[in-house]
C-alpha cells in the first residue's frame, strides 16, 4: 500500500512529489535585511532530504515598517539576489520553494522593539510576548493606519509577488497568521476600525491576495498562512464559530488563495465543539481549498506541548507514534499536506528517512541548530 505521506499532490500549476512541507521558520540570520549566504545551502539540504515543498521564514516586503526586527530577511532590494541563489540551489536539488511574504505591523514591537515605528489597523497592541493564556492589558502604539497606508502595504505585497515570479519561485505564501499585520486586521481585538476594513475584517487580506493574483497570473500558487493563536497570546481566536471562520475564509478564496497553511500548535486538537476536525479540516471544508496542517508532527508527544518554559531550548526527541493518525486524516480528506518545523530543523533528511523506513536514524531537534543555518 502506498504511504499517503508520499503520494504526489498538485497546487495550482505546481506538482509536489509528496505531502511533506518544511514549515516557515525564521532564523534571524539576516543583519540589516540581507539573508546570510548560508540560506541557499540550508534550504537545499532540506530539498535533498526529500521535502516536497519548502516555505521560507517570514521575509519583509518593501515597506518601512514591514520587518519584525533588524535580523529579518527582506524581500526587496539587494536581498533579492540572495533569494535568487536560494531558488537555484533548491531547484538543483530537485525541490520546490515559496517565499513567505510578510509585514509585522505592531508585532514588531514585541519582544524587542525595532528602531522604526510599527503600524496596525487600530494602533491597539499588547505587552511583550507571554506564553500564558492572558497576554495582559492592551496598549496604544501610534495612530491607526490611513487608507494611504493600506494602499502602500497592498502595493508592497504585489511587488514582492512580482519579484518572486521573476526569481523563479514555485509560488508565494502570504503571512496572515501569528499576530502579524494581516492577522491584526482579521482579529477583532486589534481591529476596531469604524470603516469598511473593520466591518469586513477579511477585506485587507483579500485585497492583498487579489493584488498578488493580478500580478502572478492564474496558474501561480498562492498560499495563505492562517492561525487562531498569536505569538503574544496563545488563547487568541479570530473566529469563535465555523460561521465566523467561513466569513473570513471565503473572501480569501474568492480573491485567489490556492492553499491554506494552517498553524495549529497541536495538529490533533479539535477546533470547534461537536467535531474532531482541526482548524485545517474546517478551513478545507468551508473554503474548498487544500490545506496544510502542522503542529508537533514528528516529535515525541512530551515535546509537542508548546508553551512550556524553555521548550525551544530543550532537545525534542523524534517520534513517529502519531504518524498513522496523520495518514488517516489525509486519507479521509481532513487536510492534504503536513508541515514540520523542529523535526526538519533537527534532521534535514526526515522525509527521506521516513519514506525509506530508516526510523532509527532520525535525529532529534537540538537547540544548537538555531545558532547557525544547519
Amino acid at each position: 500500500m502506498t504511504d499517503p505521506l508520499f503520494t504526489p499532490f498538485a497546487v495550482g500549476g505546481m506538482e509536489l512529489p509528496n505531502r511533506v512541507v518544511m514549515a516557515p521558520m525564521g532564523q534571524g540570520k539576516a543583519p540589516g535585511g540581507m539573508p546570510d549566504p548560508g540560506y541557499a545551502d540550508y534550504f537545499a539540504r532540506r530539498a535533498q532530504g526529500g521535502v516536497g515543498l519548502i516555505i521560507s521564514g517570514a521575509t519583509a516586503v518593501n515597506h518601512p515598517a514591514a520587518a519584525f526586527d533588524e535580523n529579518e530577511p527582506h524581500f526587496h532590494g539587494a536581498a533579492l539576489a540572495e533569494w535568487g541563489r536560494a531558488v537555484a540551489a533548491v531547484h538543483a536539488a530537485g525541490g520546490r520553494i515559496m517565499p513567505q511574504l510578510a509585514h509585522a505591523g505592531l508585532q514588531g514591537l514585541a519582544p524587542v522593539a525595532p528602531p522604526w515605528s510599527g503600524i496596525g489597523p487600530s494602533a491597539v497592541w499588547m505587552p511583550a510576548a507571554t506564553l500564558g493564556a492572558d497576554a495582559g492589558p492592551e496598549r496604544i502604539e501610534g495612530q491607526p493606519m490611513t487608507l494611504a497606508d493600506i494602499e502602500s502595504v497592498v502595493a508592497a505585497f504585489a511587488q514582492a509577488a512580482r519579484d518572486a515570479v521573476a526569481l523563479g519561485f514555485d509560488g508565494i505564501e502570504i503571512h496572515g497568521a501569528h499576530g502579524f499585520l494581516i492577522d491584526q486586521f482579521l482579529w477583532p481585538h486589534t481591529n476596531r476600525r469604524p470603516d469598511h476594513y473593520g466591518q469586513d475584517r477579511a477585506r485587507f487580506a483579500a485585497e492583498i491576495v487579489a493584488a498578488c493574483r493580478a500580478v502572478v497570473g492564474p496558474g501561480f500558487p498562492i498560499s495563505f498562512r492562517f492561525s487562531q493563536f498569536k505569538m503574544t497570546d496563545y488563547a487568541a481566536r479570530v473566529a469563535q464559530t465555523p460561521e465566523e471562520l467561513e466569513a473570513l475564509v471565503r473572501p480569501l478564496v474568492d480573491a485567489g488563495v490556492d492553499l491554506f497553511d494552517c498553524s495549529l500548535r497541536r495538529f490533533w486538537r479539535p477546533e470547534f465543539a461537536g467535531s474532531a476536525m482541526n482548524l485545517a479540516g474546517w478551513i478545507r471544508k468551508l473554503g474548498g481549498r487544500p490545506t496544510v496542517a502542522g503542529g508537533g508532527i514528528g516529535l515525541a508527544k512530551t515535546a509537542m506541548e508548546y508553551g512550556q518554559e524553555g521548550i525551544y531550548a530543550t532537545v525534542a526527541e523524534s517520534s513517529l507514534a502519531h504518524l498513522d493518525d496523520v495518514r488517516e486524516r489525509i486519507v479521509r480528506g481532513e487536510f492534504d499536506l503536513i508541515a514540520l518545523g523542529r523535526s526538519i530543523l533537527g534532521d534535514a533528511a526526515w522525509a527521506a528517512k521516513v519514506r525509506e523506513g530508516a526510523h532509527d536514524t532520525l535525529q532529534p531537534y537540538r537547540p544548537e541548530v538555531l545558532i547557525g543555518l544547519n
